[in-house]
C-alpha cells in the first residue's frame, strides 16, 4: 500500500473538508494555497510527522480537533492570516508545540484548544477584547486573555 507524502488543493478549492486528508498521517509538510478560507474539522488530525504548516492570508476558521495529535508540530504561526475562529480541541495534545502566534482578527477560542500542548508557553495573543466560548459557564463569552493565562499556568503546575 502506498502511504501519501504530498496533498495538492486544486485552484478553485476554498474548504478543506471535515475528515479531508483522513490517514495520511505520513504528511511533513503542509502548504494550503491562497483561497482556502476553512479548514474543516478533523482535516489533518493524527497527523504525528507532520512538522510545518503554511497557512493562506485568506484563511478564516480552523475546525474541531483539525490538528489534533500532530505530535511533531512545534510552531504554528496564524498572525498573517484572517483567522476569526480556533475550534474545540484544534491543537489538542500536540506535544511538541512551542509557540503559537494568533491575529488580531480572532474572535472565537473554542474549548480545549492547545489542551495537553506541554511544550507550549510563548502564545502570542494580539487581541484586545475578543471572547472564547465555556461550555461550563452560564456566559456566552469569556475573555479570551484570561482562559489563555489560566491554561498556561495549569500546563506550568
Amino acid at each position: 500500500m502506498k502511504q501519501v507524502t504530498k496533498v495538492v488543493f486544486l485552484l478553485n478549492v476554498t474548504k478543506v473538508g471535515d475528515h479531508a486528508c483522513y490517514k495520511a498521517s505520513n504528511l511533513v509538510v503542509v502548504d494550503i494555497p491562497e483561497g482556502i478560507t476553512i479548514i474543516g474539522d478533523y482535516s489533518f488530525l493524527s497527523f504525528s510527522s507532520l512538522k510545518h504548516i503554511k497557512f493562506p492570508k485568506s484563511l478564516t476558521s480552523i475546525g474541531m480537533n483539525c490538528f489534533g495529535y500532530c505530535s511533531s508540530l512545534e510552531q504554528v504561526d496564524l498572525l498573517h492570516t484572517k483567522v476569526q475562529q480556533l475550534g474545540d480541541y484544534a491543537f489538542f495534545d500536540c506535544r511538541n508545540l512551542r509557540d503559537m502566534t494568533v491575529p488580531d482578527s480572532l474572535q472565537t477560542f473554542g474549548n480545549h484548544v492547545f489542551h495537553e500542548c506541554y511544550e507550549l508557553i510563548p502564545l502570542h495573543i494580539d487581541v484586545s477584547e475578543e471572547y472564547v466560548s465555556d461550555e461550563e459557564s452560564d456566559e456566552e463569552r469569556v475573555n479570551v486573555t484570561s482562559q489563555v493565562i489560566a491554561h498556561l499556568r495549569s500546563l506550568q503546575s
